[in-house]
């Protein structure tokens, strides 16, 4: 003891010269340097003694309890905190000991290791500096292990409801901000608006939280609405399935969520300068709220669908028609535009445009982070190219003199414009030219056939019988119908015959047959008696032409009709020069929307549903992409066994317990939430794992490639040769 007191004299008298030399400074800077001069205490300081330990001589501990690392964010919060109030709590140490026993100088941080680490936080910032004094106690008598175990395990945090009441008293009492309060608790600002927004909750559900009844999620949802009333009153109506977003829905009934395509459309900033109000919702992560007057929203809606409807009715249409729900378009034919060559000028503007894109993407190639003049010329540029693109298909002047437009909000919350629908009265009907030995009317009928190409004193045809004898010398008379009729029956099976034995032609004939059908009205241009039938799907489901696929399949058979040739006439030459694989691609597109494989309960067609999932195998087809189970469109359309069923098999035993007991409506609305994002589907869509993805592999090194479109079209490459003639 004698050599301790000796040491504490030492000290002392160290400590108050220093102090003497550091009167002009500040009292901070003054203690780091004095606690940097302090020879190094030895592990014979007496346990449990408090002393000044220069920041750059604590260790962390390797005996401490917690091994997994503090987060970022807690150090965050924890330097945070210590730079407004300093170090509340004291660090507790042990002296580090070399290999022979005697202390190194150092310590090891047996309890606040991550206020250390929060100090050194500080020291990289150049908060501090790296001598900065920490107040620790020496703990030389408990068991390391045990102290940090014992400090991580026996202490209770603060009840979030008091964190919520001291935010709000900071708030109310001392006038700090969201940002003042974030800052001093290391804790970002949102956090702190979303604790004082707990303030919006019922004092009672308040107390129903702390009394352990509510969890922190639960009351959360309750803070979407401000009218204490209504909250109790849902509260009080809630079953036992308390989950979030229930009481959110519940809350929010006559409400529209922000993710709604009509909420999309007009956007936050237009709703609420007319006048609508926005319920924000701090507690998901989106934030978007809901919009609270749906009428005035659809007005919105309707306004904006106008005013870009005005703009297209511009362009000459006869008609245009604004929708929020994509409208029937029964009996409507579809008029496409027609590629046209540019203009000299137009040609010239879209070289040059591109050329200086292509020069400009050179010079920035690679940059993270475009300036913003080159930035501004990008979109120039682009702007000016689109604009020029579009003029390389146009409509007929006269399908736009007689077609319409439908501008119809779409399924992603922005403007639908489909252009080219002609009604039946305003087509315009041009009457095929008669064929030899036929007779038409004035509309284009068929009022009869010519036998022999004579007739009577009145113009009527007569039977080659009846007719005097030919003049031996007039060869410019038509063939009898029934010599013609034998003749082009020889010539038919001889086209059969041959046609079966070259496999290109063939392709190119059915696709003609498929196209002319499908892309031009009226038209008996084929000779194959091949009848493509496209059944409608719009009477049974509805708003299934709003779907994304429905989109793509549109845009799909809008590309293919702006490059079909005007005159069905045409239409050979066009397919025969294609190449094979654009022949291909024709040839799926008409097929594919023949495709028919919906159920109707009179039908009894077992094998051709078969087929229909014997096609969805080949395809590997995955309804995933293309349909989501909801209350809408599922969930409210079975029975309460099924949902239950559903919720089980997708999620879990006890989320679909959970929900059992619900009501209808409820319990789809739940489902819905709860199968979202795992890929359910109803037994009905799902495809059958194709056979090829369990096949062994042929050699132990070699792995099966699955076949695809590309592996097809390679192959049939090989015959390009071949294929090649049918232009010719």
């Amino acid at each position: 003891m004698a050599r301790t007191s000796k040491k504490a004299k030492a000290v002392t008298e160290t400590m108050a010269d220093q102090v003497a030399d550091a009167e002009v400074r500040s009292i901070g800077e003054a203690a780091t340097e004095i606690v940097g001069t302090l020879p190094a205490l030895e592990a014979e300081t007496a346990s449990g003694a408090a002393d000044f330990i220069p920041l750059n001589k604590l260790k962390k501990s390797p005996r401490n309890a917690r091994k997994t690392p503090h987060s970022e964010a807690t150090i965050e919060a924890l330097a945070a905190s210590i730079a407004v109030k300093g170090m509340l709590q004291n660090l507790v140490v042990e002296p580090e000991l070399d290999a022979a026993g005697e202390p190194t100088g150092s310590y090891f941080v047996t309890v606040g290791e991550g206020r250390r680490l929060a100090q050194l936080l500080r020291v990289k910032r150049k908060e501090i500096r790296k001598t900065e004094p920490v107040r620790c106690v020496i703990d030389t008598a408990n068991d390391p292990r045990e102290i940090s175990l014992d400090e991580n395990v026996t202490r209770e945090a603060m009840h979030p409801a008091d964190q919520f009441e001291a935010f709000r008293e900071l708030a109310e009492n001392r006038g700090w901000g969201a940002e003042e309060i974030a800052a001093r608790f290391g804790v970002t600002a949102h956090v702190v608006r979303q604790r004082l927004r707990l303030g919006a909750v019922s004092p009672k559900l308040m107390q129903v939280y702390r009394d352990g009844g509510l969890s922190l999620d639960q009351l959360m949802a309750f803070a979407i609405a401000d009218d204490h009333a209504r909250q109790e009153q849902v509260f009080a109506n809630l079953s036992y399935n308390r989950e979030p977003w229930i009481i959110r829905r519940d809350l929010t009934k006559a409400h529209i969520p922000a993710t709604d395509r009509r909420a999309i459309f007009i956007g936050p900033e237009e709703y609420t300068e007319a006048g609508g109000t926005i319920i924000r919702d701090l507690f998901t992560e989106d934030r978007g709220g809901f919009y609270e007057d749906a009428a005035l929203l659809d007005q919105l809606v309707t306004g904006k669908l106008e005013r870009i409807a005005a703009e297209v009715q511009a362009e000459g249409w006869k008609w245009v028609s604004v929708h929020i729900d994509y409208p029937h378009a029964h009996g409507l034919r579809r008029a496409y535009p027609r590629p046209v060559e540019l203009s000299e000028e137009d040609a010239a503007a879209y070289a040059a445009a591109q050329e200086e894109y292509n020069r400009l993407s050179e010079e920035w190639d690679g940059a993270e982070e475009l300036p913003p003049e080159a930035d501004e010329r990008f979109g120039v540029l682009e702007t000016d190219m689109e604009r020029i693109d579009a003029l390389r298909h146009i409509y007929d002047p006269d399908d736009i003199a007689r077609g319409g437009v439908l501008v119809v909000l779409s399924h992603d919350g922005t403007a639908r414009i489909e252009r080219g629908f002609i009604h039946p009265k305003n087509e315009k009907w041009e009457p095929e030219e008669a064929a030899e030995g036929v007779r038409l009317n004035e509309d284009g009928g068929i009022i009869g056939f010519i036998k022999d190409g004579a007739d009577d004193e009145d113009g009527n045809p007569v039977s080659v019988l009846d007719a005097e004898d030919e003049d031996a010398g007039d060869a410019g008379k038509p063939l009898s119908d029934l010599l013609v009729r034998d003749l082009t029956a020889h010539r038919t099976l001889g086209l059969r015959l041959a046609l079966g034995e070259q496999p290109d032609m063939a392709l190119i004939a059915v696709t003609h047959a498929l196209a002319a059908q499908t892309f031009y009205r009226g038209a008996e241009a084929a000779c194959l008696e091949i009848r493509p039938t496209s059944s409608t799907l719009t009477g049974h489901a509805d708003g299934i032409e709003d779907t994304a696929p429905a989109k793509a399949l549109a845009d799909r058979h809008a590309g293919w009709a702006s490059d079909m040739p005007r005159d069905v006439a045409d239409l050979w030459d066009f397919i025969a020069a294609l190449d094979q694989a654009s022949v291909l691609a024709l040839f799926a597109h008409c097929a594919s929307l023949t495709v028919n494989a919906v159920k109707q309960p009179w039908e009894r067609k077992p094998r051709a549903h078969e087929t229909a999932d014997r096609l969805a195998t080949g395809l590997a087809i995955d309804m995933t992409a293309h349909w989501t189970p909801t209350a809408r469109t599922y969930f409210g359309r079975v029975t309460k066994a099924h949902i239950v069923a559903a919720v089980r098999e997708a999620v879990s035993d006890e989320a679909a317990d959970r929900i059992a007991g619900m009501k209808k409506q409820p319990m789809a609305e739940a489902a819905e939430q709860l199968v979202a994002a795992t890929g359910w589907l109803p037994p009905l869509l799902r495809t059958e794992r194709p056979a090829w993805l369990d096949e062994p592999e042929a050699d132990a090194g070699v792995v099966m490639e699955a076949p695809t479109a590309g592996h097809h079209a390679a192959s049939a490459a090989e015959d390009g040769a071949s294929f090649d003639h049918a232009a010719e």
